[in-house]
């Protein structure tokens, strides 16, 4: 596998980070990679691994205030800014992997742009797909922090507060949980404006029935304690179009660390090769 990076600047002048892993064969499709809330792209090294060993180049960039790209930790000015970076990152790989298939994966607040993206801009890609997706919370939000987050929206969209992750539940296996907690690129702030667009942005995907032309592949572990699999399970069920759903029973929230991960690599690969 090789690896190479570069970067953007946004509209706003914040410079971007974004990496390459290409496989050593020839390339036989991109995979468009748009990582979680307080995480960075490097953290899919290994599902880039698998993935270019069978022919597919993986692209991601670290969102603005995250990784190595530039921006407060945590906070975005609007949500059509984080929206702006997914389409961004889709002409980057239309214009380096020319007329080759285009595949857009997201995770958790990722899958959550990944979805926005594909009802709002209409890209043209051969799939989309979205693990345990930030549609909505697995738990129940404290209503005064709600509420103090929509007042301070209006007033200081910048504050920022500690979200409070449980590191604990992103996977069942101890190795992944220590490698999460001890990695300096992750963090745990996020903004108001942050917060209170991505809750809105996922009730919107909720509202009315909506239908896609794009296939679609929705993946959630069904003991994710951090987001909603019955939100993902309740989505997918009004959705009209080509759509498949997979509960991955018992699995935490991020499928692709779990022990049994290469079921999950195995499974998407076998999804992709149907819609190329």
């Amino acid at each position: 596998m090789q690896q190479s990076e570069f970067n953007w600047r946004t509209t706003d002048g914040l410079k971007i980070y974004a990496t390459i892993w290409k496989p050593e064969q020839e390339v036989t499709g991109v995979i468009c990679l748009v990582h979680g809330m307080g995480e960075h792209c490097s953290r899919y090294k290994h599902v880039a691994e698998f993935f270019t060993s069978k022919g597919y180049a993986i692209i991601a960039n670290d969102h603005r205030g995250h990784g190595r790209s530039e921006g407060k930790r945590g906070h975005t000015p609007s949500f059509d800014r984080l929206l702006n970076e997914v389409g961004r990152l889709i002409e980057e790989a239309d214009i380096r992997f020319p007329d080759q298939p285009i595949f857009v994966y997201g995770h958790s607040m990722g899958g959550n742009l990944v979805l926005n993206h594909l009802f709002r801009k209409k890209p043209n890609v051969k799939g989309v797909i979205v693990s345990g997706p930030w549609i909505r919370l697995a738990f129940e939000p404290n209503k005064v922090l709600i509420m103090l987050g929509k007042l301070s929206r209006k007033l200081a969209p910048s504050f920022s507060q500690s979200s409070n992750l449980n590191a604990s539940h992103i996977s069942r296996d101890a190795k992944e949980v220590e490698k999460y907690k001890n990695d300096p690129l992750n963090h745990d702030k996020i903004s108001s404006e942050m917060g209170m667009c991505l809750l809105d942005s996922g009730e919107w995907l909720l509202r009315e029935n909506k239908s896609t032309s794009t296939p679609l592949l929705v993946m959630h572990g069904s003991a994710d304690q951090i987001t909603s699999h019955d939100a993902s399970k309740e989505f997918c069920k009004n959705l009209s179009g080509d759509v498949s759903f997979k509960s991955w029973e018992g699995f935490y929230h991020e499928i692709h660390n779990e022990e049994e991960k290469l079921d999950v690599f195995n499974y998407t690969l076998d999804w992709m090769k149907t819609k190329v």
